[in-house]
């Protein structure tokens, strides 16, 4: 552990660099201009992946973007594990808020900004660089390992089931490793445990058969946007519940443990909407914050659009207005059922001035990984051992469809083992990744693969 330890303080500064040439690549993947760049950021993957030592690489087409493989399995009689992880980013869009270039990464004040620094670039390289660390000084790894890393995450993931389906026995392993999720806070480690799920939804709402001017035909018809909003402002009641009748009816309570546990944690809603810049937070009445965001569903819309939006004037009542929804969901709320619920609600409600088609863009479901899980209790251990800190355990906001489909396909659970930070700003400008965290987290990497082979060999005796 020494050499390999020491090998990592030898190279910080080639990692970084490393790092941020794979960050140069605009591998966005919902744009259908960048699909030349999602292919040039696999092909680099796997390149590089070579490189450190790693064996039977291989970029495998899918009818969308690529997914990157590649193993090592060596470790006789030890675990095997399924490291997980997506090469693809989001939009910069807004561009004019990044304080430097997004796909340019810049060092500031002891982070690294840039898009895929976070989410989910930064975090994939952490564990190449332990794999790299292990391999070039002690020439094995103390695990068998496997890797697959999708292009496809941040557009829902759409060809990866399948090709798990078909691969289930070239993917077979004792459990997954991942590592697309925040620390509590800085320099504050945790364990996530909980996935939330996703419903995301489409609503067109449509009036006349065509764009009519404003002064002659507008108070004859029902405007499509304000019909859109209307109908979108009574999807919440005045308690902050969702309105869609049926959509609590199979959301998991909270254990009295947890929600003791929830409170222990070191949160502050003065601290946390001051830092957001809201006045007062909003939310499920009832629930306290990290509450809602861990483990009670939510709807929310993420985009509105109709009309004219451009410079100047134009007086026009258009035909057509549409909005996005995304509805998180807990244990143990379904996808394809909470779709359902949401159009018939959406159907029901829609005045007859206007008319809606819904569509259900893609969802994922919820997941709970237990935490006295050998994966998990070896994730504790090389966390106290990377950052010299107990972690928390924590559940998460967001939602990561694959781990589900892991657990159905496989049969294993996943370790959620992430180092990023929760005003890390992904999606958003400016994302980042602290350097302190990233350094880290190669460390916790080391001790994580070194650890759980003990843990597994107790677990079995």
């Amino acid at each position: 552990m020494e050499s390999v330890l020491a090998y990592i303080e030898a190279n910080t500064e080639r990692y970084l660099e490393e790092l941020r040439r794979l960050l140069a690549v605009p591998s966005v993947s919902t744009n259908p201009e960048n699909a030349a760049d999602v292919r040039r950021a696999a092909e680099w993957l796997s390149e590089h992946m070579q490189s450190i030592g790693l064996e039977h690489v291989e970029v495998f087409p899918t009818p969308g973007h690529p997914i990157v493989y590649g193993d090592w399995l060596h470790a006789e009689g030890r675990p095997t594990v399924l490291l997980y992880g997506h090469y693809d980013v989001q939009p910069v869009e807004p561009i004019d808020l990044w304080t430097s270039p997004p796909f340019e990464a810049a060092v500031r004040n002891g982070r690294l900004y840039g898009r895929g620094t976070a989410d989910d670039k930064g975090q994939i390289f952490i564990h190449l660089k332990s794999i790299e660390a292990f391999l070039k000084t002690a020439g094995a790894l103390p695990v068998n390992l496997k890797l697959i890393l999708e292009g496809e995450e941040e557009i829902g993931s759409d060809h990866l089931e399948a090709f798990v389906e078909e691969r289930r026995e070239m993917l077979k392993a004792d459990l997954v490793l991942m590592s697309d999720t925040p620390f509590f806070g800085e320099d504050l480690p945790a364990i996530c445990y909980g996935l939330r799920g996703l419903s995301y939804m489409q609503i067109d709402c449509v009036g006349p058969n065509r764009d009519l001017h404003s002064g002659s035909f507008g108070g004859t018809v029902h405007n499509p946007i304000q019909a859109l909003a209307e109908i979108i402002s009574g999807l919440h009641d005045r308690r902050g519940r969702v309105t869609i009748p049926g959509f609590y009816d199979d959301v998991r309570p909270l254990t009295a443990k947890e929600r003791r546990a929830f409170k222990q944690l070191p949160h502050s809603d003065r601290k946390y909407a001051a830092d957001l810049g809201v006045r007062e937070l909003y939310g499920e009445k009832g629930f306290t914050t990290l509450e809602r965001v861990w483990a009670r569903p939510t709807l929310e819309c993420n985009g509105i659009w109709g009309g004219f939006t451009g410079e100047g004037a134009k007086t026009v009542l258009p035909s057509k207005a549409s909005a996005k929804i995304s509805m998180r969901l807990v244990p143990d709320q379904r996808a394809d059922r909470t779709a359902k619920l949401f159009e018939r609600h959406i159907r029901k409600i829609v005045p007859r001035t206007v008319r809606v088609n819904v569509s259900y863009l893609h969802g994922g479901e919820p997941a709970i990984t237990p935490i006295d899980s050998p994966g998990v209790r070896a994730a504790v251990t090389a966390l106290k051992k990377g950052f010299g800190k107990k972690p928390l355990y924590q559940r998460e906001g967001g939602s990561i469809p694959i781990v589900v489909q892991f657990k159905k396909i496989l049969g294993i659970d996943t370790v959620l083992l992430g180092f990023g930070q929760p005003d890390e700003n992904a999606h958003a400008p400016d994302e980042f990744i602290s350097l302190s965290h990233f350094y880290g987290g190669i460390r916790t990497s080391v001790y994580f693969f070194q650890e759980l082979p003990h843990i597994m060999e107790e677990e079995q005796r």
